[in-house]
């Protein structure tokens, strides 16, 4: 028999084991149009390249796919494939610790072998489908695809960037990695024309498309705590220093890591390190964590504090009598 016939034989082998707990091998030679005889060397095709099948002597025996010490390469008919790409994607964009890197990574897998048939149902699901999730930035999935396969490669990337002003620009980034607050999608990437490590948003970039240039990887940050300081501190007019009492995996908790970052100190204290436009919001976010602090910096941040807490005081009344009280209703309209 031509290669060709004996490879698609034990593809349809492998297809047929996982369909029942056991299978003789009068049964598999029946399926398979073949003697008992191939069957077993199918079956040992099937070992050598890593898929566990195990062979049961006696009544009720036969052959069954176990599970083994590595993963060998999977086969998957046209519903699996749709199925598993769709999981793939909403994976990918999803909250679930440790899924939406892995996810990515196994979608690009994926979606580079897939048919264009099954590549457009995936999409038809996809796009008839709204999943309930808190506000963030919207993504297509293609773009995380396009992404993933370039930093897997070491591809340069060109694509349109919306700055901060709303100009748009031409970039081409050499890409290292992609990373998730939960709420957006950061890339970390070199960027060829400015030749410095940036940080670019998935949801402003426009035209994602990869480009024919392999580029050498390079000694670069860490990509996590990279992306971390860049979206806490640079797109900021004030970066505040606070000396917080607390473990830092208590304050870890309390603020997420595309607001602040922790900074461990010593004596039960620690630095929060937080930005924004605002003194007053600054103020009013670390009085909300309802913990002892002191400001480092800005000397300006404490003026802020006092000019809130002077509001609140009115708003409360100075004897605290303006406050509602649980057994106070408000007025009516």
């Amino acid at each position: 028999m031509a290669v060709e016939g004996t490879t698609e034989r034990v593809l349809r082998l492998l297809a047929l084991l996982p369909r029942r707990p056991s299978w003789t091998a009068a049964q598999l030679a029946a399926e398979l149009g073949v003697t008992d005889r191939s069957v077993r060397r199918d079956v040992e095709r099937l070992r050598a390249v890593g898929y566990p099948v195990h062979a049961v002597a006696g009544v009720g025996g036969g052959y069954r796919l176990g599970a083994g010490t590595r993963l060998p390469p999977l086969l998957l008919d046209d519903e699996e494939a749709i199925a598993t790409a769709v999981s793939l994607r909403f994976a990918a964009g999803g909250t679930v610790a440790g899924a939406g890197e892995a996810g990515l990574r196994a979608l690009a897998k994926l979606d580079q072998v897939m048919p264009p048939r099954l590549r457009a149902e995936v999409r038809a699901v996809q796009g008839a489908t709204e999943t309930l999730v808190g506000p963030g930035a919207e993504i297509d999935p293609d773009v995380l695809v396009t992404l993933a396969r370039a930093c897997r490669d070491a591809v340069r990337v060109r694509f349109g960037y919306a700055g901060r002003d709303g100009e748009r620009r031409e970039r081409t980034v050499e890409p290292v990695r992609m990373v998730t607050t939960g709420r957006r999608w950061y890339l970390m990437a070199r960027d060829v024309d400015r030749d410095e490590w940036r940080t670019f948003r998935l949801d402003r970039m426009l035209a994602v498309t990869p480009t024919t240039w392999r580029f050498r990887p390079r000694e670069h940050p860490d990509p996590v705590a990279y992306v971390q300081r860049a979206v806490t501190q640079a797109p900021y007019r004030h970066l505040a220093r606070v000396r917080v009492r607390a473990r830092p995996e208590e304050l870890r908790g309390l603020v997420p890591p595309q607001v602040g970052r922790v900074e461990d100190d010593r004596d039960g204290w620690c630095v929060l390190v937080v930005g924004g436009d605002d003194l007053e919001w600054l103020a009013a976010h670390v009085a909300r964590l309802d913990l002892p602090a002191e400001v480092l910096e800005p000397p300006e941040l404490r003026e802020a504090a006092a000019r809130l807490a002077r509001r609140l005081s009115t708003l409360a009344g100075a004897d605290g009598a303006g406050a509602l009280s649980s057994d106070v209703s408000p007025p009516g309209p």
